[in-house]
Protein backbone atom coordinates (compact mmCIF):
# COMPACT_ATOMS: atom_id res chain seq x y z
CA UNK A 1 0.00 0.00 0.00
CA UNK A 2 2.01 2.97 -1.26
CA UNK A 3 0.86 6.13 0.51
CA UNK A 4 2.43 9.43 1.42
CA UNK A 5 4.25 9.69 4.74
CA UNK A 6 1.82 10.48 7.56
CA UNK A 7 2.48 11.60 11.09
CA UNK A 8 1.41 10.04 14.35
CA UNK A 9 2.14 10.50 18.04
CA UNK A 10 4.47 8.32 20.05
CA UNK A 11 5.12 8.08 23.79
CA UNK A 12 8.64 8.86 25.06
CA UNK A 13 8.75 7.54 28.61
CA UNK A 14 6.02 9.48 30.41
CA UNK A 15 2.46 9.92 29.19
CA UNK A 16 2.91 13.67 28.75
CA UNK A 17 6.11 13.38 26.72
CA UNK A 18 4.73 13.31 23.19
CA UNK A 19 6.55 13.68 19.90
CA UNK A 20 5.15 14.01 16.38
CA UNK A 21 6.96 11.26 14.45
CA UNK A 22 6.94 10.55 10.73
CA UNK A 23 5.81 7.02 10.01
CA UNK A 24 7.42 4.80 7.41
CA UNK A 25 4.68 3.54 5.12
CA UNK A 26 4.31 0.19 3.44
CA UNK A 27 5.83 -1.86 6.25
CA UNK A 28 4.77 -5.51 6.53
CA UNK A 29 2.56 -6.71 9.34
CA UNK A 30 4.56 -7.94 12.32
CA UNK A 31 1.91 -8.87 14.88
CA UNK A 32 0.48 -12.28 15.69
CA UNK A 33 -2.60 -13.26 17.63
CA UNK A 34 -2.65 -15.19 20.87
CA UNK A 35 -4.94 -18.19 21.49
CA UNK A 36 -8.66 -17.57 21.56
CA UNK A 37 -10.79 -17.40 24.66
CA UNK A 38 -14.38 -16.45 25.55
CA UNK A 39 -15.83 -17.38 22.17
CA UNK A 40 -13.15 -15.47 20.28
CA UNK A 41 -10.87 -17.00 17.68
CA UNK A 42 -8.19 -15.68 15.36
CA UNK A 43 -8.45 -15.57 11.61
CA UNK A 44 -5.63 -16.18 9.14
CA UNK A 45 -5.06 -12.43 8.71
CA UNK A 46 -2.30 -11.13 11.00
CA UNK A 47 -3.37 -10.39 14.56
CA UNK A 48 -7.10 -10.36 13.82
CA UNK A 49 -9.19 -11.81 16.62
CA UNK A 50 -12.88 -12.19 15.87
CA UNK A 51 -15.65 -12.04 18.43
CA UNK A 52 -17.94 -14.81 17.20
CA UNK A 53 -21.62 -13.84 17.34
CA UNK A 54 -24.75 -15.25 15.69
CA UNK A 55 -26.34 -11.85 15.10
CA UNK A 56 -23.30 -9.98 13.76
CA UNK A 57 -20.44 -11.06 11.51
CA UNK A 58 -17.79 -8.34 11.63
CA UNK A 59 -16.97 -8.00 15.33
CA UNK A 60 -13.27 -7.87 16.14
CA UNK A 61 -10.69 -6.93 18.74
CA UNK A 62 -8.34 -4.20 17.49
CA UNK A 63 -5.52 -5.46 19.67
CA UNK A 64 -2.46 -7.45 18.67
CA UNK A 65 -1.03 -5.25 15.94
CA UNK A 66 2.66 -4.33 16.09
CA UNK A 67 3.70 -0.69 16.01
CA UNK A 68 6.57 0.84 14.06
CA UNK A 69 8.66 1.12 17.25
CA UNK A 70 8.32 -2.51 18.30
CA UNK A 71 5.41 -2.24 20.72
CA UNK A 72 1.97 -3.81 20.39
CA UNK A 73 -1.67 -2.74 20.62
CA UNK A 74 -3.28 -4.26 23.70
CA UNK A 75 -6.06 -6.81 23.34
CA UNK A 76 -9.38 -6.36 25.09
CA UNK A 77 -9.69 -2.57 25.12
CA UNK A 78 -10.91 -1.46 21.67
CA UNK A 79 -13.40 -3.38 19.55
CA UNK A 80 -14.93 -2.73 16.12
CA UNK A 81 -18.23 -4.20 14.96
CA UNK A 82 -21.19 -4.15 12.64
CA UNK A 83 -24.67 -3.38 14.01
CA UNK A 84 -25.68 -5.24 17.17
CA UNK A 85 -29.45 -5.03 16.70
CA UNK A 86 -29.80 -8.77 15.98
CA UNK A 87 -27.77 -10.22 18.83
CA UNK A 88 -29.06 -13.45 20.35
CA UNK A 89 -29.17 -14.34 24.03
CA UNK A 90 -25.96 -16.29 23.51
CA UNK A 91 -24.40 -13.25 21.86
CA UNK A 92 -25.29 -11.16 24.89
CA UNK A 93 -23.40 -13.59 27.09
CA UNK A 94 -20.35 -13.35 24.82
CA UNK A 95 -20.50 -9.56 24.80
CA UNK A 96 -20.90 -9.48 28.57
CA UNK A 97 -17.69 -11.47 28.96
CA UNK A 98 -15.81 -8.75 27.06
CA UNK A 99 -16.46 -6.40 29.97
CA UNK A 100 -17.58 -3.56 27.69
CA UNK A 101 -18.15 -0.24 29.41
CA UNK A 102 -19.08 1.84 26.37
CA UNK A 103 -20.63 1.23 22.93
CA UNK A 104 -20.48 4.00 20.31
CA UNK A 105 -22.99 3.77 17.44
CA UNK A 106 -22.13 5.63 14.23
CA UNK A 107 -25.47 4.86 12.54
CA UNK A 108 -27.78 7.63 11.35
CA UNK A 109 -31.45 8.00 12.43
CA UNK A 110 -32.61 6.43 9.14
CA UNK A 111 -30.49 3.34 9.75
CA UNK A 112 -31.80 3.04 13.30
CA UNK A 113 -35.34 3.42 12.00
CA UNK A 114 -34.98 0.50 9.58
CA UNK A 115 -32.62 -1.77 11.51
CA UNK A 116 -33.47 -1.03 15.13
CA UNK A 117 -31.31 -0.17 18.16
CA UNK A 118 -28.50 -2.28 19.55
CA UNK A 119 -29.41 -5.21 21.76
CA UNK A 120 -26.75 -5.22 24.47
CA UNK A 121 -26.06 -6.88 27.83
CA UNK A 122 -28.01 -5.56 30.79
CA UNK A 123 -26.68 -2.28 32.11
CA UNK A 124 -24.99 -1.30 28.85
CA UNK A 125 -26.52 1.34 26.58
CA UNK A 126 -25.12 2.65 23.29
CA UNK A 127 -24.05 6.24 22.82
CA UNK A 128 -25.19 7.78 19.54
CA UNK A 129 -22.44 9.27 17.38
CA UNK A 130 -24.19 9.58 14.00
CA UNK A 131 -21.79 9.96 11.07
CA UNK A 132 -23.13 10.83 7.64
CA UNK A 133 -23.17 8.11 5.02
CA UNK A 134 -23.75 10.78 2.35
CA UNK A 135 -27.21 9.37 1.65
CA UNK A 136 -25.85 5.97 0.66
CA UNK A 137 -28.20 3.93 2.83
CA UNK A 138 -31.27 5.77 1.52
CA UNK A 139 -30.10 5.38 -2.07
CA UNK A 140 -29.55 1.66 -1.63
CA UNK A 141 -33.01 1.25 -0.10
CA UNK A 142 -34.56 3.22 -2.96
CA UNK A 143 -32.77 1.16 -5.61
CA UNK A 144 -33.71 -2.17 -4.04
CA UNK A 145 -37.25 -1.03 -3.27
CA UNK A 146 -37.91 0.03 -6.85
CA UNK A 147 -37.77 -3.65 -7.93
CA UNK A 148 -37.04 -2.27 -11.40
CA UNK A 149 -33.88 -3.48 -13.15
CA UNK A 150 -33.56 -0.32 -15.25
CA UNK A 151 -33.88 1.94 -12.21
CA UNK A 152 -31.42 -0.13 -10.23
CA UNK A 153 -28.91 -0.07 -13.08
CA UNK A 154 -29.34 3.69 -13.48
CA UNK A 155 -28.77 4.28 -9.76
CA UNK A 156 -25.94 1.85 -9.10
CA UNK A 157 -24.47 0.61 -12.38
CA UNK A 158 -21.70 1.87 -14.66
CA UNK A 159 -19.42 2.98 -11.84
CA UNK A 160 -22.07 4.97 -9.97
CA UNK A 161 -21.94 2.78 -6.86
CA UNK A 162 -18.16 3.12 -6.69
CA UNK A 163 -18.45 6.89 -7.06
CA UNK A 164 -20.95 6.98 -4.19
CA UNK A 165 -18.52 5.08 -1.99
CA UNK A 166 -15.64 7.42 -2.79
CA UNK A 167 -17.83 10.43 -2.00
CA UNK A 168 -18.82 8.88 1.33
CA UNK A 169 -15.18 8.37 2.29
CA UNK A 170 -14.28 11.92 1.30
CA UNK A 171 -17.08 13.13 3.58
CA UNK A 172 -15.55 11.24 6.51
CA UNK A 173 -12.75 13.81 6.32
CA UNK A 174 -14.49 16.94 5.00
CA UNK A 175 -17.80 16.86 6.89
CA UNK A 176 -17.56 18.76 10.22
CA UNK A 177 -20.20 16.58 11.87
CA UNK A 178 -18.37 13.40 10.90
CA UNK A 179 -15.09 14.76 12.23
CA UNK A 180 -16.74 15.75 15.51
CA UNK A 181 -18.14 12.26 16.09
CA UNK A 182 -14.97 10.42 15.06
CA UNK A 183 -12.95 12.68 17.31
CA UNK A 184 -15.34 12.26 20.24
CA UNK A 185 -15.06 8.46 20.10
CA UNK A 186 -11.26 8.60 20.03
CA UNK A 187 -11.34 10.89 23.07
CA UNK A 188 -13.67 8.43 24.81
CA UNK A 189 -11.22 5.65 24.03
CA UNK A 190 -8.42 7.67 25.57
CA UNK A 191 -10.30 8.12 28.85
CA UNK A 192 -12.58 5.05 28.94
CA UNK A 193 -12.96 3.21 32.24
CA UNK A 194 -12.90 -0.11 30.40
CA UNK A 195 -13.26 -1.70 26.96
CA UNK A 196 -15.06 0.34 24.29
CA UNK A 197 -16.73 -0.94 21.11
CA UNK A 198 -17.65 1.27 18.15
CA UNK A 199 -19.74 0.25 15.16
CA UNK A 200 -21.88 1.29 12.21
CA UNK A 201 -24.27 -0.85 10.12
CA UNK A 202 -21.89 -3.16 8.26
CA UNK A 203 -18.84 -2.41 10.39
CA UNK A 204 -16.70 -1.67 7.33
CA UNK A 205 -16.81 1.97 6.20
CA UNK A 206 -17.30 4.43 9.07
CA UNK A 207 -16.03 1.79 11.48
CA UNK A 208 -13.26 0.87 9.05
CA UNK A 209 -12.09 4.47 8.72
CA UNK A 210 -12.15 5.07 12.48
CA UNK A 211 -10.23 1.82 13.03
CA UNK A 212 -7.63 2.77 10.42
CA UNK A 213 -7.15 6.22 11.96
CA UNK A 214 -6.93 4.78 15.48
CA UNK A 215 -4.34 2.17 14.52
CA UNK A 216 -2.23 4.74 12.68
CA UNK A 217 -2.45 7.12 15.67
CA UNK A 218 -1.14 4.30 17.84
CA UNK A 219 1.86 3.81 15.56
CA UNK A 220 0.67 0.83 13.52
CA UNK A 221 2.18 0.96 10.00
CA UNK A 222 -0.11 1.94 7.14
CA UNK A 223 0.15 -1.44 5.42
CA UNK A 224 -0.91 -3.26 8.58
CA UNK A 225 -3.79 -0.87 9.29
CA UNK A 226 -4.83 -1.35 5.67
CA UNK A 227 -4.96 -5.12 6.15
CA UNK A 228 -7.32 -4.66 9.09
CA UNK A 229 -9.48 -2.42 6.90
CA UNK A 230 -9.61 -4.94 4.03
CA UNK A 231 -10.36 -7.85 6.36
CA UNK A 232 -14.03 -6.80 6.43
CA UNK A 233 -14.41 -8.34 2.96
CA UNK A 234 -13.62 -11.78 4.36
CA UNK A 235 -15.77 -11.46 7.46
CA UNK A 236 -18.77 -10.13 5.51
CA UNK A 237 -18.49 -12.28 2.36
CA UNK A 238 -20.98 -15.03 3.26
CA UNK A 239 -23.64 -12.70 4.69
CA UNK A 240 -23.37 -10.31 1.75
CA UNK A 241 -23.58 -13.13 -0.78
CA UNK A 242 -26.64 -14.53 1.01
CA UNK A 243 -28.35 -11.14 0.77
CA UNK A 244 -27.69 -10.92 -2.95
CA UNK A 245 -28.99 -14.45 -3.47
CA UNK A 246 -32.17 -13.68 -1.52
CA UNK A 247 -32.80 -10.50 -3.52
CA UNK A 248 -32.42 -12.40 -6.78
CA UNK A 249 -34.56 -15.34 -5.69
CA UNK A 250 -37.36 -13.03 -4.54
CA UNK A 251 -37.31 -11.12 -7.82
CA UNK A 252 -36.39 -7.90 -6.06
CA UNK A 253 -33.18 -7.49 -8.08
CA UNK A 254 -32.40 -9.06 -11.43
CA UNK A 255 -28.72 -8.13 -11.02
CA UNK A 256 -27.91 -8.05 -7.29
CA UNK A 257 -24.21 -7.86 -8.14
CA UNK A 258 -24.86 -4.14 -8.52
CA UNK A 259 -24.61 -4.10 -4.73
CA UNK A 260 -21.09 -5.54 -4.58
CA UNK A 261 -19.31 -2.15 -4.72
CA UNK A 262 -21.49 -1.03 -1.80
CA UNK A 263 -20.90 -4.21 0.18
CA UNK A 264 -17.12 -4.31 -0.21
CA UNK A 265 -14.27 -2.26 1.15
CA UNK A 266 -11.60 -1.31 -1.38
CA UNK A 267 -8.28 0.48 -1.22
CA UNK A 268 -9.69 2.90 -3.77
CA UNK A 269 -12.25 4.03 -1.17
CA UNK A 270 -9.66 4.33 1.57
CA UNK A 271 -7.42 6.29 -0.80
CA UNK A 272 -10.28 8.74 -1.43
CA UNK A 273 -10.37 9.55 2.28
CA UNK A 274 -6.58 9.73 2.53
CA UNK A 275 -6.35 12.05 -0.48
CA UNK A 276 -8.96 14.30 1.14
CA UNK A 277 -7.01 14.18 4.40
CA UNK A 278 -3.81 15.26 2.66
CA UNK A 279 -5.58 18.04 0.76
CA UNK A 280 -7.19 19.50 3.88
CA UNK A 281 -4.70 18.73 6.66
CA UNK A 282 -1.40 17.77 5.07
CA UNK A 283 -0.88 14.59 7.07
CA UNK A 284 -2.42 12.33 9.69
CA UNK A 285 -1.13 14.38 12.59
CA UNK A 286 -2.83 17.48 11.19
CA UNK A 287 -6.07 15.56 10.73
CA UNK A 288 -5.97 14.20 14.29
CA UNK A 289 -5.29 17.57 15.87
CA UNK A 290 -6.92 20.13 13.57
CA UNK A 291 -9.64 17.93 12.08
CA UNK A 292 -10.67 15.70 14.97
CA UNK A 293 -9.78 18.12 17.76
CA UNK A 294 -7.42 15.86 19.69
CA UNK A 295 -4.65 17.52 21.63
CA UNK A 296 -1.31 16.06 22.62
CA UNK A 297 -2.66 14.84 25.94
CA UNK A 298 -5.44 12.94 24.16
CA UNK A 299 -2.95 11.33 21.81
CA UNK A 300 -0.59 10.47 24.64
CA UNK A 301 -3.46 8.97 26.64
CA UNK A 302 -4.50 6.82 23.68
CA UNK A 303 -0.96 5.58 23.29
CA UNK A 304 -0.45 4.96 27.01
CA UNK A 305 -3.74 3.13 27.41
CA UNK A 306 -3.81 1.04 24.24
CA UNK A 307 -0.16 0.25 23.51
CA UNK A 308 2.15 -1.97 25.52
Amino acid sequence: MNRRSSRTVTRAGAVTAVLAATLALGLPATASASPATLGIHRQDAPAIRQVVLQGAVNVRDLGGYGTYDGERVRYGLAYRADALNRTTDGDLSTLARLGLREVADFRTPLELQYDGPDRLPAGLAPTSHPVTDSGLYARMLAAIGSRDPATQDAMLGHGRAEALMRAEYQAFVSDPGARAEFGAVLKELASARGPLLFHCTSGKDRTGWESYVLLRALGVPAATAGQDYLASNGFRAAADAALRAALKQSGTMRDPDLLIPLQEVRLDYLDAALDQLTALYGDLYGYLTQGLGLDLRDLAALRARLVT
